[in-house]
């Protein structure tokens, strides 16, 4: 099985992200908004060589040639995108984002 491997600003925004949801209320503690993300990034791990992904936009190609994406939704509200690239030995998360960002270049 590849490895998973997260680009370092992926890391950082995924940090960003738990502090964002506690400060805009979308979760009440910072270990629930911890939870949240660790389940994003289990499910990651777990399903990016497995669960059918397609091509990235155009949009997305500024984070990998052969860009690929596949989709995490938690929630009937958000619908999360992962850009990938997929290396010889590894899969890279080069961005992530949702619906409510970038839903707009997504053929839905």
């Amino acid at each position: 099985m590849k490895q998973v491997l997260f680009a370092p600003e992926v890391e950082e925004d995924l940090y960003q992200l738990v502090r964002i949801l506690v400060e805009k209320e979308y979760f009440g503690t910072y270990e629930y908004a911890v939870s949240y993300v660790e389940d994003m990034v289990n499910y990651i791990k777990e399903n990016i060589g497995t669960y059918p992904h397609k091509n990235a936009p155009l949009y997305f190609h500024r984070y990998g040639e052969n860009a690929k994406y596949i989709t995490y939704n938690k929630s009937s509200n958000t619908t999360w995108y992962i850009i990938f690239e997929e290396k010889d030995e590894a899969f890279l998360v080069t961005y992530i984002t949702n619906n409510h960002i970038n839903g707009q270049y997504f053929n839905v």
